[in-house]
């Protein structure tokens, strides 16, 4: 019997997780009263029950019973009872974004700011993010890269390490990244914006990609940021980071910062022991400023 307690910041996607559950077949309740979790836990593990996959979902809208959940968790502790702990977050300017762009009222926001009743949310919940099992942060995650990583952690059976890496190629002329943790600079490298035949190609294009990365430079740099991404990642799980921002960067985010955020990407997916994704922001703009 697997018991999955579903919870996490309102907004961060908690609804959604719990319909892609019930699409790999497990048995979804949402917003069950606290005090019931340990008899419904009981009576879904009896051994002549046919579910035998249980998510279970629980957040702020329980009220003041939110306090009591440590109580009933360690009941079903003492009870033998095993359960796991789904917890999805998001950062709070992309949690305020989502509330407005749907035009709901936070649970405990009120009529009031929405950032406050997120704050307040942070507080009541926190217990709940030491206490889990997987940390899903989805800031930057599409629906489709959401799924991907519970299907790694509740269908294949993959080991979960709590580090979900965004790698995102920009150009510098339209500013560094906002929210990125580590930033590397390659305008140090050919740049294929002064060669014709490439000027109007990607990093995304082989002849491009072999201009950019065919070189000594290139290569001793690659060797070099994979050595630090094999001391970095693991030292981030350890001090409990689950979201990790790597900007690389060139002039205008088109040619070499591209290539080299899609040799990154594809170096630590290979690994198989992370969460990856792959934008580039500023891929498209050299092309739109041209057409204005």
């Amino acid at each position: 019997m697997r018991f999955v307690i579903v919870t996490g910041m309102s907004g961060a996607g908690k609804s959604t997780a719990l319909k892609m559950l019930e699409d790999i077949g497990y048995f979804c309740v949402d917003n069950l009263p606290i005090l019931l979790m340990p008899k419904f836990a009981e009576m879904m593990m009896t051994p002549d029950a046919e579910i035998n996959q249980v998510a279970l979902g629980i957040d702020v809208r329980s009220g003041q019973l939110l306090n009591g959940i440590e109580e009933q968790l360690s009941r079903m502790d003492a009870q033998g009872i095993r359960y796991e702990i789904l917890f999805l977050d998001a950062r709070d300017n992309v949690l305020v974004k989502r509330y407005k762009e749907t035009r709901r009222q936070h649970p405990l926001g009120g009529i009031g700011r929405v950032d406050i009743g997120i704050a307040k949310e942070r507080e009541r919940i926190a217990f709940l993010k030491m206490k889990a099992t997987y940390i899903l942060d989805t800031s930057k995650m599409l629906t489709r890269e959401l799924k991907r990583e519970l299907e790694k952690i509740f269908v294949e059976g993959k080991e979960f390490r709590n580090l979900y890496v965004s790698v995102m190629s920009f150009g510098f002329k339209y500013g560094i990244p906002q929210d990125a943790d580590l930033v590397f600079d390659v305008r140090f490298l050919p740049n294929p914006y002064y060669i014709e035949g490439l000027k109007e190609k990607t990093g995304n294009e082989r002849e491009v990609q072999e201009y950019v990365l065919n070189n000594d430079r290139a290569r001793t740099f690659v060797e070099k940021l994979k050595d630090m991404m094999d001391f970095l990642l693991p030292s981030y799980i350890l001090e409990g980071k689950n979201q990790l921002v790597i900007g690389i960067g060139c002039t205008g985010g088109k040619h070499r910062s591209v290539a080299l955020a899609n040799v990154l990407y594809h170096y630590i997916e290979k690994k198989e022991n992370y969460g990856v994704r792959i934008e580039h922001r500023d891929i498209e703009k050299d092309a739109i400023v041209k057409a204005h």
